[in-house]
């Protein structure tokens, strides 16, 4: 592994910019995160691969938006049989990317516009080409008599005795559990003569972190980018690094050829432990070049976390995380057979999970309704580069319905309580691709589940029917900057087919202009910079049980006693949605303690199916009626 050395001189000091969260020790819960997926978002030298140079080129373009964060999806370099989540060097750059230099030239040019950049530390495992795991292989005894250092740092285990069968023969595994990728947990290596486990691929072998001194190489590669301008991590799988030991088999569902471990891995008796020394070692008392403290941004994707474990996780006086992702509302896409066993979503359902994960983290309060105090935080987001585009999935991707459907689940998300994370052509609502084929597909999860099932008999026609909605290959297509043939991703062959889209679907055709989704993002973004009551105030879902309808009240009471409240009525269907007086909503409302008729002279700051600097004028309060998929947000003092 190559050791560079950080770049010379102390990282460039954040300009703070009006169009961005400030430096103050809590900046990050005013903040917005955009997260970018390098090799989709812009491809500077046409080999149909985005870069680093490309991402420099559009700086500009997210400063205007607004956004305060960039989170870059791993750009270290790698074999990429995940795409980069196989790291085999995490202190450089791929070549497909670009190099160090382009790293810091990323970090001054987003300092200099008053925004940070947050890098995805993929730390349960490595690349199979990582010199620690090349090393691992030798063993603790090898043939040449020269143990290996690192021969420990992952999880070894000899093959389970079985009758008839020689060690590492199908079926001597030592679990039954199958990885999240398809087919066994475990590879057996010949050279070392034992099975290693891979909770993903077989080519991203997972690391023992009850060796400490994994832990102290980890830390010293969080503390070697921080030191080079990094602000923060976005940690990969994280709550799954501690593994509840020993080792069993895991129960094996009717029909499976696996069974699933999943419970002996995700949030392991250590976990709490391994993140708070991780905050000791790398994260806290850090402080800038003028000797000013810095906040260190972290988020940790945790599959499978329950709402006490997230308290935990991200309690402020624990010292672990600020926040985390979880998937429970995304996971409400999932038919019986798992995600590629699609079924529409319960919007009743969605609704209350969100609410409940408002609840979970909200802060202390008084009599008053006054914040005493933080009890977490929530991550807040529809997409990822793992989940297919939420305007299909959430929304009505229909092209009567997709543009006012996309603006209103943006107010519906920004309305809640905690960090929005927008994912890279969200804030144009991008759709879901049209996969003409399994040749289309990129994705290792999506390629692998379907040559397992029609391996296992199943109907090439329906699985292939079956990855079409929630493959993640429907987030990774090519940014739609203009309704060009590339989609002004590229001026070669994209490495993944542009979505067909571009042409009604893209940048160029919304940039300053009133009403688009682009234009409703930039103004939402703005809302939570400027206005408190978006960044911290209180959370209120009503209404709950009608799938038709979407409302939200915040509330921030201030030292006086006085109420600054911020009210969301969304419709969430073609058909749209009574407000006026004597409507069902007004009714359901009222028996929940709210009456909409106080908020008549309450100032409307934005309304989905018009620009932004219509609402004012359009009137004061909730419309008698809102069309289909419109919504409205209004502001009161009380």
């Amino acid at each position: 592994m190559s050791t560079p050395t950080p770049a010379g001189g102390p990282a460039p000091p954040l300009v703070p910019s009006p169009r961005h969260a400030g430096s103050g020790p809590h900046w990050w819960r005013h903040a917005v995160v955009y997260q970018v997926y390098p090799r989709s978002f812009q491809d500077s030298d046409g080999d149909g691969v985005g870069d680093l140079p490309g991402l420099l080129s559009r700086l500009d373009y997210l400063d205007a938006l607004g956004v305060d964060v960039v989170w870059l999806s791993p750009v270290y370099r790698s074999p990429q049989d995940d795409n980069g989540y196989d790291v085999s060097d995490y202190q450089d750059i791929d070549p497909l990317f670009g190099t160090l230099a382009d790293v810091d030239a990323l970090v001054a040019g987003l300092h200099s516009r008053g925004m940070r950049l947050v890098m995805d530390l993929v730390v349960n495992h490595t690349s199979d080409e990582h010199p620690w795991f090349r090393s691992s292989r030798r063993g603790p005894v090898p043939p040449d008599g020269a143990p290996s250092p690192h021969a420990d740092w992952y999880i070894w285990r000899p093959a389970r005795h079985v009758p008839g069968l020689a060690p590492g023969d199908v079926g001597t595994e030592p679990t039954n559990w199958g990885s999240a990728f398809s087919g066994p947990a475990w590879t057996w290596d010949e050279g070392r003569g034992e099975f290693y486990l891979h909770l993903f691929s077989p080519r991203q072998p997972d690391l023992n972190w009850e060796n400490p001194e994994v832990r102290r190489a980890v830390y010293a590669i969080m503390r070697w980018w921080l030191d080079r301008g990094v602000d923060g991590f976005r940690m990969d799988v994280i709550n799954l690094i501690s593994k509840t030991y020993p080792l069993t088999d895991a129960p094996l569902p009717p029909g499976a050829r696996y069974g699933n471990g999943f419970g002996a891995v995700v949030n392991g008796p250590r976990v709490h432990e391994f993140l708070a020394e991780m905050n000791r070692e790398v994260l806290a008392g850090r402080v800038d070049a003028a000797g000013q403290p810095v906040h260190v941004l972290t988020v940790g994707e945790t599959p499978g976390v329950t709402r006490p474990e997230a308290a935990l996780y991200t309690g402020p006086a624990r010292g672990e995380l600020d926040m985390v992702f979880q998937f429970e509302h995304v996971g409400l896409a999932d038919g019986p057979g798992g995600k590629f066993d699609p079924r529409p979503v319960d919007r009743v359902a969605l609704k209350r999970n969100l609410a409940a994960w408002q609840e979970a983290l909200a802060p202390a309060v008084d009599a008053s309704g006054r914040l005493t105090g933080e009890r977490g935080w929530n991550s807040c987001y529809w997409d990822n580069h793992d989940q297919p585009r939420a305007v299909s999935r959430f929304g009505d991707d229909d092209p009567a319905w997709r543009e006012v459907s996309a603006k209103t689940l943006a107010s519906v998300l920004h309305l809640h309580r905690g960090t929005p994370y927008v994912y890279q052509g969200e804030e144009i609502g991008m759709v879901n691709t049209v996969f003409t084929g399994v040749s289309s597909y990129r994705d290792l999860e999506s390629l692998n589940h379907y040559h397992e099932r029609v391996g296992a008999g199943d109907d090439p026609a329906s699985v292939l029917a079956s990855l079409a909605a929630n493959s993640r290959d429907n987030a990774r297509t090519p940014v739609q900057w203009d309704a060009g043939p590339q989609a002004g991703f590229t001026t070669g062959t994209p490495w993944i087919d542009v979505a067909p889209s571009r042409t009604e679907v893209n940048v160029a055709s919304q940039v300053g202009v009133g009403g688009s989704v682009l234009e409703h993002y930039r103004a939402l973004i703005a809302l939570r910079h400027t206005d408190p009551v978006v960044a911290l105030g209180t959370f209120r879902l009503l209404d709950a049980d009608d799938p038709g309808s979407w409302t939200v009240l915040r509330e921030l009471v201030g030292a006086d006693g006085t109420r600054e409240q911020v009210l969301l009525v969304a419709s969430c269907t073609r058909e749209g949605l009574e407000t006026g007086v004597g409507s069902a909503l007004r009714r359901r409302l009222a028996a929940e303690g709210l009456d909409l008729g106080q908020w008549d002279d309450a100032t409307r700051v934005l309304v989905a199916s018009l620009p932004a600097s219509a609402a004012l004028p359009s009137g004061r309060g909730v419309p008698g009626h809102l069309a289909g998929w419109d919504s409205v947000v209004l502001r009161r003092t009380v």
